[in-house]
């Protein structure tokens, strides 16, 4: 018996079960290259080139480094025993009951919101091209189209967001490529002024100071938020104990090709000084060289990353609602699978709150993208932290014998996890200072507090909610 067949047994029975795994490996690789590549990197870049110049590269690479760090943690988890809603489901085994329905619908607040800032952004890409169409409109259509992608069947929803992947790694792949050959020949407009010395050229590496660039840590981390979404896939994959490992290991390439990489050969051929916030880097540096169709190629790139973030969007809270059910700490009717054995009602309900975002269309003001995705990335450092931790209270159960090992054991023990959960305490901390994004934890805070209302709730309900302990200390 392995591992991860030892942990399954304490699990929620039918936390995963129904579900059909209908993931392959292409699609389970795809979709953890996907997370990696998002809005955040092709927009957000470039407010975050205009405050820290080239050692923007740096922080990309920082975080990325914590990002693995992460990943290979959550990997352990999930190798010891692979669910669906994995998040939400070790926090309340290793934390308690509390933790997992905090953890859980704090990831499903992190994608509501998240869908509701791509639709808005998936409508403003397309009136690029068609300017009379009205936003709601354009919102209104993608929203329905990738709900019935998901609520057809996880096999749809995979394929949809393999090829949603395909574009974006196949386009930075292709920038990459161009900005090599104008950085090694000289072609085009910007050939006369490419050179690796634009990374240092003007003012320096750090160009605004250490803490300037220190600053742009919370949007970096904003573009890395979805790389966890491989740990939803779990329950769905056809061969967990294969496909994650695989796509884990392979996030480090991926951070250095497709952020630091491309980044790189960017800032070379285009100096730092010529990016400003709102307008995407990419968009600049092929303005720059001269490609006529190039603002165009990326919108439509960019376009694929937003509806690529709503889709995963969908996905995750239905699988992340039933999960909660399944536990009691949702209405029954989220643990029900469709005939396509899908959570349909979990994600209908989530659609539905999404859909605010089109009536937003209307009334969003222009610092709303901003709040919201910085709500996202609030959301989003709970849920790293609670792996974090619950790695750490796991190892400290395997050391004493207490829990089998994973056959997918993180380098460095619980040590990594404990640098991973100082920086996103610090990134936090930068959060807090800033007095444009520090909105977000007053955000979080008032979750914070109606979720302690729903709890109590919860329990005065069903008393026997709250009594199951967490599971390091259920065994002296």
């Amino acid at each position: 018996m392995t591992s991860a067949q030892v942990g399954t047994d304490k699990a929620p029975q039918g936390a995963e079960e129904g579900y059909e795994r209908g993931l392959g490996s292409r699609q389970v690789q795809m979709i953890a290259i996907g997370g990696a590549i998002g809005v955040g990197l092709f927009l957000k870049a470039g407010a975050n080139i205009a405050k820290a110049g080239p050692s923007l590269i740096l922080m990309y690479a920082l975080a990325g480094v914590i990002i693995f760090f992460i990943m290979r943690a959550l990997g352990e988890l999930l190798l010891y025993r692979p669910v669906s809603g994995s998040f939400a489901e070790y926090s309340r085994e290793f934390l308690g009951p509390f933790f997992g329905y905090f953890t859980g619908w704090t990831y499903w607040l992190m994608w509501v919101v998240t869908g509701m800032a791509e639709l808005t952004a998936a409508a403003i890409y397309i009136n690029y091209w068609f300017p009379q169409i009205p936003q709601w409109v354009t919102a209104l259509v993608f929203l329905v189209i990738l709900f019935g992608v998901n609520l057809i069947s996880v096999k749809l929803f995979g394929e949809l967001e393999f090829w949603f992947s395909m574009v974006k790694v196949t386009a930075l792949i292709g920038m990459i490529v161009i900005g090599l050959g104008v950085l090694t020949f000289g072609f085009s407009q910007a050939g006369d002024t490419a050179a690796v010395s634009n990374l240092w050229a003007y003012d320096g590496f750090f160009p605004k100071g250490i803490g300037s660039s220190l600053m742009t840590l919370q949007g970096v981390m904003f573009a890395y938020l979805a790389v966890e979404l491989v740990g939803v896939t779990a329950g769905e994959s056809e061969n967990p104990e294969k496909t994650l490992p695989k796509a884990i290991n392979t996030l480090p390439w991926r951070i250095a090709l497709f952020y630091v990489g491309a980044l790189t050969v960017i800032l070379c051929v285009v100096k730092w000084t010529e990016f400003a916030p709102g307008v995407s880097p990419f968009v600049a540096a092929f303005a720059k060289i001269g490609i006529p169709a190039g603002a165009a190629i990326v919108n439509f790139v960019v376009l694929t990353a937003a509806l690529s973030s709503c889709n995963s969007g969908m996905y995750s809270t239905g699988r992340m609602l039933r999960n909660l059910s399944e536990s009691g700490e949702a209405p029954g009717r989220f643990k029900k699978l469709s005939s396509t054995k899908t959570p349909a009602f979990g994600i209908t309900v989530s659609v539905l709150f999404m859909g605010i975002g089109v009536v937003l269309n209307y009334v969003v003001p222009d610092k709303a993208f901003e709040y919201v995705t910085s709500v996202a990335t609030a959301a989003g450092i709970w849920t790293w932290l609670m792996i974090l931790v619950s790695h750490v209270l796991y190892r400290r159960a395997v050391d004493a014998g207490r829990l089998p090992a994973s056959s997918f054991p993180a380098p460095g023990g619980a040590k990594c996890s404990y640098v991973a959960i100082a920086f996103l305490l610090f990134v936090t901390g930068l959060i807090a200072y800033d007095s444009e994004s520090r909105i977000c934890l007053y955000v979080m805070a008032g979750w914070a507090v109606a979720l302690g209302i729903g709890w109590a709730v919860l329990k005065s309900r069903n008393p026997a909610i709250a009594d199951r302990e967490p599971q390091p200390e259920k065994v002296a």
